[in-house]
């Protein structure tokens, strides 16, 4: 009797591949436009992160420069301008609108320093920090988080305890320990304390995620044809860990601006006289006493559209990534 020949089942090529992952990112993007949170959240992130990138390269901070005693406590000049133009008795209106300058568009500051320039160069260094501390953390708290989970037993008991002790300290008061131990503060040991902070938070996720994988069947499959648990962790617990673990990275870096903002405030930050935000916002306290509410508005602002942005962009996230969403 003839047996028929079953079909054997081909790899996919690399368009079909490609074509899949394709169709899974516009998808994605689909469900993430969807999103009102994802929308402004993600509108405020670009342009924060454009704005930190462009201002370091189209303006060499010089603080000598900078300076301009002349100036000193001068008011954001287009608003003022901009006021005493629209409410001007002038018949011509030209004439009121030309004399309208934007020479400080933020104002100046004690030293006659250009709120604006320095606004732009501490965005670019309190992003910068956040990011960095947010890696470390995540790569660090991962790692522990699932090796732990997935190996369990003794190892699991002795990492937790530890990421327990951690949790047990206000986060802000064990940066400010970390950094009190060096001699002198600077942005990079700013970054590593507060880096050290946020590992427990990784750890856990990554932790909780790996035991609940590790009871997969595609798991007990790949450990009955005697795959290592190193591979195992690489191609199948870390792939399927990945999604919460983003949402939690994008939601920290809003921690990790205000974690840096709270250093430069104390003076633990970044070393002047490179502008940082939390440093200008210390800087203020003198004026603010006097009316001059423009030297702490425009810094604390720009922490707030930073926060705003990251945590609503993290909370899209959160919802487009939800399986139980998707529909």
């Amino acid at each position: 009797m003839d047996t028929v020949a079953k079909p054997v089942a081909l790899r996919p090529t690399f368009r079909e591949m490609s074509s899949r992952r394709w169709e899974s990112a516009k998808d994605f993007l689909k469900r993430l436009w969807r999103s009102p949170s994802a929308r402004l959240g993600g509108l405020l992130v670009i342009i924060t992160v454009s704005l930190s990138i462009a201002v370091p390269l189209l303006d060499d901070y010089d603080a000598k420069r900078d300076n301009n005693l002349s100036a000193k406590y001068k008011p954001p000049d287009c608003v003022y301008q901009w006021i005493a133009a629209k409410f001007s008795d002038t018949k011509e209106d030209d004439v009121a609108w030309n004399d309208v300058t934007c020479d400080y568009p933020f104002g100046t500051d004690i030293n006659g320093r250009d709120i604006f320039r320095r606004v732009g160069h501490g965005m670019s260094v309190s992003l910068r920090a956040g990011v960095f501390s947010v890696a470390i953390a995540l790569t660090v708290g991962s790692t522990i988080g699932l090796v732990a989970g997935f190996i369990s037993g003794f190892l699991d008991s002795l990492l937790m305890r530890i990421m327990d002790i951690v949790l047990a300290f206000p986060s802000l008061l064990l940066a400010i320990a970390l950094v009190s131990i060096f001699k002198e503060g600077g942005l990079e040991k700013g970054m590593f304390a507060i880096a050290v902070t946020q590992i427990p938070r990784y750890a856990r996720l990554a932790r909780s995620m790996s035991i609940s994988i590790r009871n997969q069947e595609y798991v007990t499959a790949a450990r009955s044809i005697g795959t290592g648990n190193g591979s195992m962790l690489l191609h199948h617990v870390l792939p399927n860990s990945l999604a919460p673990l983003i949402v939690q990275a994008s939601l920290g870096l809003g921690t990790a601006v205000i974690e840096t903002a709270a250093l430069g405030f104390l003076g633990l930050g970044q070393r002047p006289p490179h502008p940082e935000l939390g440093k200008m916002l210390a800087e203020s306290q003198v004026g603010l006493a006097s009316g001059k509410w423009w030297l702490m508005f425009f810094p604390g602002m720009t922490i707030i559209m930073i926060v705003l942005g990251f945590n609503l962009l993290g909370d899209g996230l959160r919802d487009v990534m939800d399986p139980r969403l998707k529909k």
